[in-house]
Formats: C-alpha cells, sequence, structure tokens
C-alpha cells in the first residue's frame, strides 16, 4: 500500500492519500475577520485549490465534518455551503459546535474525498 502526503510538515500533513482516498487536514479561514459565510466560502476555496492539487474535485467528496465556533452562525455557513457543493454530489456530513484553536476562527471543515 502506498501513502502519499501532501504538503506534509513536521505536525501535519494538508492531505494523506491512501487506497484511492484523500484525507484532508482541518482547514480555517485565512481572512479571521470575515463573517461566517465569508469563512466559509474562504475554507471551501481551499479546499478546492488542494483537492485540484490531489487530482480531484468537490463532486468526489466522501464525507465533510464541519466544526462551527458557534452553532448560531448554522445558517451562514450553509448559505456558502449550499452554493458551493455540487448537485447531487453532497458527501456524508456532520457539523458540532466546538471550541477553535483560534477565537477569531468561526469555521474549520475537514473532508474526505475518492481520487
Amino acid at each position: 500500500m502506498t501513502i502519499q502526503r501532501i504538503l506534509p510538515a513536521a505536525r501535519y500533513s494538508e492531505a494523506v492519500i491512501v487506497n484511492g482516498l484523500i484525507f484532508c487536514a482541518g482547514m480555517v479561514p485565512e481572512n479571521s475577520s470575515d463573517d461566517a459565510t465569508l469563512q466559509t466560502e474562504d475554507v471551501l476555496g481551499q479546499i478546492d485549490a488542494l483537492l485540484a492539487q490531489c487530482g480531484t474535485d468537490k463532486t468526489r467528496l466522501i464525507d465533510a465534518t464541519i466544526y462551527l465556533a458557534d452553532m448560531a452562525d448554522y445558517a451562514a455557513m450553509n448559505l456558502a455551503w449550499d452554493n458551493w457543493v455540487a448537485p447531487g454530489c453532497a458527501p456524508a456530513r456532520a457539523t458540532v459546535e466546538a471550541k477553535l484553536a483560534d477565537p477569531a476562527w468561526k469555521i474549520e471543515i475537514k473532508i474526505v474525498a475518492a481520487q
């Protein structure tokens, strides 16, 4: 079995590919001063770029875990999510409230996709 690490660092890799599956690290917004919708759009754009680097795209999503700092942002996050997810290709998904590493982050998204 071959394991390919994408953008590895000392603590984690941005993605790991094994047996045709891509496990992506949690992605957080680059601009933490934005509102929840814009932070979500930012993270989804990063996911698009990482998936492209791995040779796939959002039509191959399998699973998504969305961490919100405050569930009050659920509708704002879904606004961006619903505009982004490919029609007919929605992954299995869980959304939970969690204390994130940076208090300014409103969202973190972790996904699994097929190559």
